[in-house]
């Protein structure tokens, strides 16, 4: 590399031991400034000779199509440079929350979390989640308040607010003063004012040792330093290096949140960029190599207990695939984090499917590259604690564990977020059609956040999907990257019927004239079971009326009638039919004469008692925090809701329970968002199909099953 910090060159920052690696994830609200930030920190490093900017679609981490026009992050995105003779994996993690499985992908791939809040917009409900987020995969953190120079920037207000959201662990490292930063560690101050960090030379002032004092005892407390405690109370004056010692090890701990002040110019406003040459201090300093972050767990591909893996290069190979991208030139593309062992390029590995998939199978793995934005530079080798981009997985999808051939291995898995918003479409031609299926496939491979459906009772083709911003980013890249058009169209719920009553029907289908004929008559008894009961047809037939060989037809028509419905049209489900009276003829007697007389008698025995409609009622679990639980019940109960019951759970929250029916759940991943401002969450589960209200029921009639 050229340059102190690593300017590009044409090749990609190495590592060959652990230690000298740091894989940070850059988290935090959608406009709190993490893409800017991360074209700050690759300029301040010399990996790119200037910062893009997210207006112009010309950053490095946000270099989809897709992203360049929203202007918005919607992929996990590795950005690695080099710093003080460490490689740093920067990941730059959508904020959105329609994009936490890639947030959950970062998280998995990280060791540490730079999390980023804006001084101008605060902590709210999205940045708490975001948090909550992080500490569910019990990574260390530090704070970064960007916009700290903008004019409603406040950076000790922001603090405050962290403080008060995420407690007493949040501390400053670096406090801003204009365009000065005050280290409260160092006791030194750097200007920004020229465009050049320069140290003024004034020292700390005294209004900021209160803040210097309360910093360095977190840092001795959460350490558990008792020898640098009693060094600090007996009035001594500690090294820096010591206290940076120690501060790594609190982050490390998780007990301590340091926060760190940056300021770089956004949009048309110049400005000089401030912070920058701290930020990549407490990257390289304070936040934890690999060997201070424990490996996933794993178990042997036959289920029998594996090892607990070390990052170790010399060790078991045992890596997977964080993310995985389909390049229109390239092809699959993995993003692949290793946990342990060495993967190297044009060797065969052992690739074991995610989330208990049976699939397994050996592949040889193409060249190994360093992804920079569109930039993929070849890399000899991957050691254990680092990531790279592997070409030529052809199978693999994310999640996926890569092992040694002879040494199967799977890595447990991290849980995906749930799918909740159904969008039903149809390809706008014949064309499409043809290229639908593995266009999808492909995009459900690299996006297992997308779950596809083929409704068998509506013959709908549905993509779940996280959110509103979710469903475009699939259905645009449906278009630009495969080339394949579709429409949305109204999603049907599955609506079904059963009969109000029991019934006589008599089926007679009698055709003698000309040729050869058809003959079949049969008289039944339709009875409604009890729901969930399903079909049972009994044979009551006496004297051989029937033959018994057209017994079976009369069933068969039966239960295609029940497929195709009535007058509704909805399938007919919960019915007992008996079969006790009919005639035969015994030349013009047919299977298929039987068959059509049986569904003519379920027709006839439907049109003389009601035939009510069921919709299908989902088990609803909703989790929001205590000040939204009065809202979230009211509007569950306004969608024909029965709330069950709520208990409370950790960290003032409650978890509510009802039953909803399901045509009134269709936008309810959207709407739950809107109401609790980003901070609810829900699971949803079929219970059974129960009687629609008659109005509903006529309005169906009319409309037909359409949320």
């Amino acid at each position: 590399m050229s340059g102190k910090n690593g300017a590009p060159d044409g090749r990609a920052p190495a590592a060959e031991r652990p230690a000298e690696i740091r894989n940070v994830v850059l988290v935090g609200p959608s406009g709190a400034g993490k893409t800017t930030l991360a074209e700050a920190l690759l300029a301040a490093s010399g990996t790119i000779p200037r910062a893009g900017r997210v207006e112009d679609g010309s950053t490095v981490t946000d270099h989809d199509e897709v992203e360049a026009r929203q202007h918005r992050s919607v992929n996990l995105a590795l950005a690695p440079f080099a710093h003080g003779g460490v490689k740093v994996n920067l990941l730059d993690a959508p904020g959105y929350p329609d994009f936490v499985g890639d947030l959950r992908a970062g998280l998995r791939a990280a060791d540490a979390v730079l999390f980023v809040v804006s001084a101008v917009d605060g902590v709210d409900g999205q940045a708490r989640a975001l948090w909550e987020e992080c500490a569910a995969a019990a990574l260390p953190r530090a704070l970064v308040v960007t916009k700290t120079d903008q004019a409603r920037g406040d950076f000790e207000e922001a603090v405050a607010a962290l403080r008060a959201a995420f407690g007493p662990g949040v501390v400053p490292l670096y406090v801003p003063d204009g365009l000065t930063l005050v280290g409260l560690l160092s006791g030194r101050r750097f200007d920004y004012s020229s465009g050049v960090r320069e140290e003024d030379g004034t020292g700390l002032p005294d209004e900021y040792a209160p803040l210097r004092s309360a910093l360095i005892e977190a840092i001795i407390e959460e350490s558990e330093d008792e020898g640098l405690m009693d060094r600090y109370l007996a009035g001594e004056d500690l090294p820096v290096d010591d206290l940076i010692a120690d501060l790594e090890r609190a982050v490390v701990r998780g007990g301590l949140f340091p926060v760190l002040a940056t300021a770089v110019p956004h949009g048309d406003r110049p400005g000089p960029v401030v912070g920058m040459a701290e930020l990549l201090e407490v990257i390289t300093r304070g936040l934890p190599s690999p060997l201070e972050h424990a490996p996933p767990e794993v178990t042997r591909e036959d289920g029998g207990r594996a090892d607990a893996l070390r990052c170790d290069p010399d060790g078991p190979l045992a890596a997977e695939v964080i993310k995985t991208v389909s390049d229109p030139y390239v092809g699959r593309v993995s993003l692949v984090r290793v946990f342990s062992g060495t993967l190297r390029p044009d060797v065969t590995v052992h690739v074991a499917g995610h989330n208990g998939s049976p699939h397994a199978w050996d592949e040889r793995v193409g060249a190994l590259t360093s992804p920079l934005g569109r930039r993929q530079r070849t890399v000899a080798q991957c050691v254990a604690g680092d990531i790279c981009a592997v070409a030529r997985l052809s199978h693999a999808e994310t999640g996926d564990t890569l092992s040694a051939t002879a040494r199967p291995l799977v890595v447990e898995p991290w849980a995906q977020p749930d799918a909740l918003l159904p969008v039903a479409i149809r390809p706008r031609s014949k064309a499409d059609d043809d290229k639908l299926a593995q266009a999808l496939g492909r995009l459900a491979a690299e996006d297992p956040t997308v779950r596809l459906e083929n409704n068998p009772e509506t013959g709908q083709l549905v993509l779940w999907c996280l959110g509103e911003a979710h469903a475009d980013v699939v259905l645009d890249r449906l278009s630009s990257r495969f080339g394949v058009e579709v429409e949305r169209t109204a999603l049907r719920v599955p609506l079904r019927a059963t009969f109000g009553g029991r019934a006589e029907g008599l089926g007679r289908h009698v055709k003698q004239s000309g040729g050869h004929g058809q003959f079949g008559i049969c008289r039944i008894t339709v009875e409604p079971l009890p729901p969930g009961s399903g079909f049972a047809f009994v044979d009551r037939i006496v004297g051989g009326v029937v033959p018994r060989q057209f017994i079976p037809s009369v069933e068969k028509g039966v239960r295609a009638q029940m497929a195709k419905g009535v007058a509704s049209g909805y399938p007919l489900v919960d019915l007992r039919v008996t079969l006790h009276d009919g005639k035969a003829h015994p030349v013009d007697s047919s299977d298929v004469a039987f068959q059509t007389a049986g569904a003519l008698a379920l027709r006839d025995a439907a049109s003389k008692v009601p035939v009510p409609v069921l919709e299908p009622v989902d088990e609803v679990t909703v989790l929001v925090p205590d000040e939204h639980v009065g809202q979230v019940m009211s509007d569950l109960s306004s969608r024909r809701g029965k709330v069950l019951g709520s208990e409370p759970v950790p960290t003032g929250r409650t978890l509510v329970r009802a039953e909803v029916p399901e045509l009134e759940l269709v936008r309810y991943a959207v709407d739950l968002r809107s109401l609790t401002h980003g901070t609810g969450t829900f699971h949803r589960t079929y219970l059974r199909h129960e009687p629609m209200p008659g109005h509903l029921a006529e309005r169906v009639d009319r409309e037909g099953a359409v949320a």
